[in-house]
């Protein structure tokens, strides 16, 4: 497969945060879309200037050398393992180290409903969160509850922009973005993918504390909703020290995690949480 004459500025569709789109114009793939899963990282600034990745925040803060084809490998995994299990994705085939063939598929969105009106924007699309464990921005909403306490898979959809936003499902179905069923559908669908990502890690003694998922409707066949974008170190947070203890914590919380809060900016860390390259080699060795 030319990847060279794919990849140009003709082909381009989009960028997002760590990955570039192209649509595949002959061959093959024609129709479909190329993914480019790069080496871009999202985190967030310390005090002293220095980029910290995190794969919880929005903003891009630099480049990991080798990280888009980590994301790529473990995206193939997954895609693959979900095959098996009944979930249908968009994957088609890895043609490369960070180069994914997807099928096409429309955002869960919404054009804006008030454009006469200064300020209305369009919804562009949702991401969907569960969470195993209270890290990342759900202790930063709550931090009434204990840092990295066991949570019963919450799940929860968040509008995609510059800055993501959470949003009830109630707010979905009021303002009509999805039907109520379509919202029963979809949670009853992100907790079976987070089930399967979450047993297959825990065979390898890991723990996923949380994760995103994307999903849209398929431009091929009936249109129906599955998962698209990725399943990567981008999106999965996972650590592995890890023991269940009593009143739904972790026994090594108080060793493991790190909290701060400066003004009315809160942040959470943990220690044995695992980056992309400890994940790559106990995970794609």
């Amino acid at each position: 497969m030319e990847l060279q004459s794919i990849l140009t500025r003709e082909n381009f569709v989009s960028s997002g945060k760590s990955k570039d789109i192209y649509r595949i114009p002959s061959g093959q793939y024609k129709g479909k879309y190329a993914f480019v899963f790069t080496d871009r990282a999202t985190g967030y600034f310390d005090e002293k200037g220095k980029p910290v990745f995190d794969p919880g925040y929005d903003n891009v803060v630099g480049e990991i050398p080798g990280k888009g084809s980590v994301a790529c490998k473990f995206a193939t995994y997954f895609f693959r393992l979900l095959a098996k299990r009944g979930i249908q994705t968009h994957y088609i085939d890895t043609v490369s180290d960070n180069v994914m063939i997807v099928e096409p598929a429309t955002p869960i969105s919404m054009p804006e409903q008030g454009p006469e009106f200064e300020g209305s924007a369009p919804l562009l699309n949702l991401e969907w969160t569960w969470r195993n464990s209270a890290m990342g921005s759900f202790w930063r909403r709550y931090p009434f509850v204990r840092p990295c306490a066991d949570l019963p898979q919450v799940i929860e959809a968040w509008t995609k922009d510059k800055t993501d936003t959470l949003i009830t499902f109630d707010s979905l179905t009021g303002a009509g973005v999805m039907t109520e069923e379509e919202v029963s559908t979809v949670k009853e669908l992100v907790k079976k993918i987070a089930q399967v990502i979450y047993e297959e890690f825990a065979a390898r003694g890991l723990h996923v504390l949380d994760g995103k998922i994307e999903l849209g409707r398929l431009k091929s066949g009936d249109g129906h909703i599955a998962l698209i974008d990725e399943i990567s170190p981008d999106v999965l947070r996972v650590c592995n020290g890890y023991k269940k203890g009593e009143n739904r914590s972790c026994v090594n919380a108080r060793e493991c995690i790190t909290t701060s809060l400066s003004g009315d900016k809160r942040r959470i860390s943990a220690k044995y949480q695992l980056s992309a390259a400890e994940l790559e080699k106990i995970f794609l060795k």
